[in-house]
């Protein structure tokens, strides 16, 4: 490890125990964030996967239901089945902050309040496959906020997981052992200097008592 280049004084020393000590101290306090990070890390992506997993069963039924309900009713009446919408959705965008990460917050908003009736078609010239369908496929949207969501906190979190852990090595490789190096050094010169001035105050000793 190389040597910082400072002067190998007692009072230098004492400021680089002094950076030695905040090292330490700010490499443990990363080292427990990085851990929380991988943990809080780890659970989200549990919930990416589950979450998933649902939407693809849910989009998969809703389709297969679908499927099923358009090979028994004509084009026109889909057409006019679907010609109106009933509820008009916006997005609104939130934020969190976890581990001091700005994590997104994903909500739909029904511009008007809900209608209680889910279709927008009689049911006449419809089938009960038509209805589970779009009860499966408009339960998706809250799903795919949710995914949406958790994938871009994964994300975010991977990144400040990979600056946590480089500020982490750069302490733990470079920073601290360079610091301890040095102060080594120095305590070592300042041995050698101690004990030759030693030496010499014995020996100026020695030639004034052989003068006596």
């Amino acid at each position: 490890m190389a040597i910082m280049n400072v002067n190998p004084t007692r009072m230098e020393m004492n400021r680089l125990q002094r950076r030695l000590s905040t090292a330490s101290r700010g490499h443990k306090l990363l080292k427990d964030k990085q851990n929380e990070l991988v943990r809080q890390f780890t659970k989200l992506v549990k919930q990416n996967q589950d979450l998933r997993k649902k939407m693809e069963e849910t989009l998969q039924k809703g389709m297969e239901d679908y499927v099923l309900a358009s090979s028994r009713t004509p084009d026109y009446v889909l057409g006019e089945a679907f010609a109106i919408p009933l509820d008009k959705i916006t997005l609104d965008v939130q934020s969190k902050n976890v581990m001091n990460i700005e994590m997104p917050v994903l909500n739909e908003i029904y511009d008007d309040e809900k209608s209680e009736d889910r279709f927008s078609y009689g049911f006449m010239s419809t089938t009960s496959e038509l209805d589970l369908a779009l009860n499966n496929l408009s339960s998706i949207l809250p799903i795919m906020l949710k995914l949406a969501e958790i994938e871009k906190s994964c994300q975010m979190m991977a990144d400040e997981i990979e600056r946590t852990r480089r500020r982490v090595n750069a302490l733990e490789y470079k920073m601290i052992p360079q610091l301890e190096d040095t102060i080594a050094y120095i305590e070592k010169t300042l041995d050698e200097s101690e004990r030759a001035t030693l030496t010499r105050l014995m020996k100026s000793i020695d030639v004034i008592e052989s003068e006596d």
